[in-house]
């Protein structure tokens, strides 16, 4: 959860969710061994029933306002 986080001058966290005065940014992760593995877990998840009943609206926050995506490691130490 956020707890030094400024407002960039041309972006940053709270710009690319347009956060709203009463919020805060919350980041996380997962590490999967590979890009595989991870396509193995997410296909798992999606056939989970709970996930595919899952009310994005009754979510304590705004799924449309998420930012997902993969990286790979580009310094390891």
């Amino acid at each position: 959860m956020a707890d030094d986080v400024k407002v960039g001058k041309l972006t940053s966290f709270p710009r690319s969710v347009k956060l709203k005065p009463n919020e805060t940014v919350v980041f996380s992760w997962i590490v999967f061994k590979s890009r595989a593995h991870r396509d193995r877990v997410n296909a798992k998840v999606m056939k989970d029933p709970r996930f595919a009943n899952l009310d994005m609206s009754a979510m304590p926050f705004d799924a449309k306002r998420m930012i997902a995506g993969g990286f790979k490691i580009l310094v390891d130490g």
